[in-house]
C-alpha cells in the first residue's frame, strides 16, 4: 500500500485541479492544421490517416488483474459482485477465503516473466502492422503509474513497472508496428463515477478529476498513434467531453498528425462518431462500408482476457482466422486480432502459434491485404469463399480463395478479361497461369499442379489479376 493512511478505496484520483484548468480551456489550433472545434460535425471531417487504411492488420492485448482468476471473462469482477453469476460465486467459494476482495488479486499480478522485447518480436512476426494495449480496462487498474489511480496500477501495485512504456519502447526500437493504446472511460465501482451515474450525470466528478487527466497523460507521455476509446457506462460524450478532449487531440497533441480514433466515446456515438467505425465487437458486415471501419475479434471465443479454463475448441483455428481477414480486408475493414497474456506476462502457446501462422500467411499474401482498396465487388457471386481486393494504381486485382477446388480449376465470376493483357498468377509461385474466358462469362483459372510441399501456404491462397475490369 502506498501510504498506510490513506484509507480511501482504489480507483479514487489524487485531485489535481490547478492542471485541470489547462484541460478545460478550448483547444488552440496548430499552425499548418485545420482548427477542429469540439463539435462532432468538426471533427468527423477530419481526414483518417493514411497508414491505418493501408495497416490492415492489428494486434489487440486485453492484459490486467482479471487475468489472475483468469476464469470466464475478463469481465469477472462484474459478473462475481454485481451480478452474481452462480458459477462466477462457486469458483471464488471454492478457491478463496469468504472474506476475499478482487482488489487483493493485485499483488498476484506480477508480471513476472513479462519481456517487452520478447512480445514486440513475436508482433512484428505475426505481419500486423499495428498493436493496441489495454491500459485500463473496466475494472480500472492502469498498466502505467498513473498519478490519478491511489495505489490501484501497475507501478504501485503487482508488477511495479511502468507496462506501457516498455512496451512502447520495445515496440518503436525493434519493429515497424504502429503503437496503440486502449482506455476504458468508465469504471464499474469508481465511487465518483457511481455518485455523478446516480445524479443522471449531472455531476462530473469522474471524467474531470480522473478519466480526462489519465487521457492526457496516456497521450503526452506515451504519444499512441491509435486511441482506442471504450466503455461510456452509459454515459453520453457531453459527460465525457470527448468532443472538447478530441479537438485537443487533433489540434495540439503531440500524436495530432497520426492518431486515429474509433466510434466509443459516449452513448449514442457507436458506429456514427468517430475516426473509424468498430460497431460492435467481432462486426463483420460482410459488405462494403462507406465509412472506415474494424473488426476488433478475439481468438479465444469467449473471452478477451486469459482463462484457464479454456480448451482446445474454444479457439479459433488457423483457417477462420485467414477467413476472418479476407472477408474484412475485402469490405474495406481492418482486423484487430485479440490474445489475451498470463498474469506473469506469458504469451501461451496457443496464441503464439496462431500469431506465427498468421505471419507465415502474410508473409505469402501481404501483398494481396497490405495497401489495398477494396474492389467493385468483395466477393464472387458465383464461386464462394472468393474475396476480391484491388490496387487500382498498379491495375491489380486480387483474388482471394479459401478452398483449393480439387478439379485443379478455379472460376471467377467477376472479373473480365482484357484480351491480350490479362494476366493471372499466385502469388508465392511466380509463374503466369494459363486461363480462358469469353465476353459473357468471367475467367476459369488454371491452377498449378502442385504436391502437397509445393504449396506457397496451407490456409488460402491469392491471385493476381492484371487489366480486367
Amino acid at each position: 500500500m502506498a501510504g498506510a493512511e490513506d484509507t480511501r478505496s482504489p480507483g479514487l484520483p489524487r485531485l489535481a485541479f490547478p492542471l485541470l484548468l489547462l484541460f478545460l480551456l478550448p483547444a488552440r489550433p496548430t499552425f499548418g492544421a485545420p482548427p477542429y472545434e469540439p463539435t462532432w460535425e468538426s471533427l468527423d471531417a477530419r481526414p483518417l490517416p493514411v497508414w491505418f487504411d493501408q495497416a490492415k492488420f492489428g494486434i489487440f492485448i486485453h492484459w490486467g488483474v482479471y487475468s489472475v482468476p483468469s476464469f470466464g471473462s475478463e469481465w469477472f469482477w462484474w459478473y462475481w459482485q454485481e451480478q452474481k453469476k452462480p458459477e462466477y460465486v462457486t469458483f471464488m467459494k471454492q478457491n478463496y477465503p469468504p472474506d476475499f476482495k478482487y482488489e487483493e488479486f493485485g499483488p498476484q499480478f506480477t508480471a513476472h516473466f513479462f519481456n517487452a522485447n520478447t512480445w514486440a518480436d513475436l508482433l512484428q512476426a505475426s505481419g500486423a502492422k499495428y498493436v493496441v494495449l489495454t491500459t485500463k480496462h473496466h475494472e480500472g487498474f492502469t498498466l502505467w503509474g498513473s498519478k490519478y489511480t491511489w495505489n490501484w496500477n501497475a507501478v504501485d501495485e503487482g508488477p511495479k513497472r511502468d507496462i506501457v512504456k516498455e512496451l512502447e519502447v520495445a515496440i518503436r526500437d525493434r519493429t515497424d508496428l504502429h503503437f496503440g493504446l486502449y482506455y476504458s472511460l468508465f469504471e464499474w465501482f469508481n465511487p465518483l463515477f457511481l455518485e455523478d451515474k446516480s445524479s443522471s450525470f449531472h455531476k462530473r466528478q469522474f471524467p474531470v478529476s480522473k478519466m480526462l487527466p489519465e487521457l492526457y497523460e496516456l497521450v503526452t507521455n506515451y504519444r499512441p498513434e491509435v486511441l482506442w476509446a471504450d466503455g461510456d457506462g452509459g454515459a453520453p460524450d457531453s459527460y465525457w467531453n470527448s468532443t472538447g478532449f478530441l479537438a485537443w487531440l487533433y489540434n495540439e497533441s503531440p500524436v495530432r498528425d497520426t492518431v486515429v480514433t474509433n466510434d466509443r466515446w459516449g452513448a449514442g456515438s457507436i458506429c456514427k462518431h468517430g475516426g473509424y467505425y468498430t460497431c460492435s465487437d467481432r462486426y463483420n458486415p460482410g459488405h462494403i462500408l462507406p465509412h472506415k471501419w474494424e473488426n476488433c475479434m478475439t481468438l479465444d471465443k469467449a473471452s478477451w482476457g486469459y482463462r484457464r479454463n479454456a480448451g482446445i475448441s474454444d479457439y479459433l483455428t488457423i483457417e477462420e482466422l485467414v477467413k476472418q481477414l479476407v472477408e474484412t480486408v475485402s469490405c474495406g475493414g481492418n482486423l484487430l486480432m485479440n490474445i489475451g497474456p498470463t498474469p506473469d506476462g506469458t504469451i501461451s502457446p496457443i496464441f503464439e502459434e496462431r500469431l506465427r501462422q498468421m505471419g507465415t500467411w502474410l508473409n505469402v499474401n501481404g501483398e494481396a491485404i497490405y495497401g489495398t482498396h477494396v474492389w467493385r465487388s468483395p466477393n464472387d457471386t458465383v464461386t464462394p469463399d472468393v474475396w476480391y481486393t484491388s490496387k487500382p494504381k498498379e491495375d491489380l486485382v486480387y483474388a482471394l480463395f479459401l478452398k483449393w477446388p480439387t478439379s485443379g480449376q478455379l472460376f471467377l465470376g467477376q472479373p473480365k478479361a482484357t484480351f491480350g493483357s490479362t494476366t493471372v498468377k499466385l502469388l508465392g509461385h511466380g509463374q503466369s497461369l494459363k486461363w480462358t474466358s469469353s465476353e459473357q462469362t468471367g475467367i476459369m483459372v488454371n491452377l498449378p499442379h502442385l504436391t502437397i510441399n509445393q504449396f506457397p501456404c496451407k490456409w488460402g491462397w491469392a491471385l493476381e489479376l492484371t487489366s480486367v475490369l
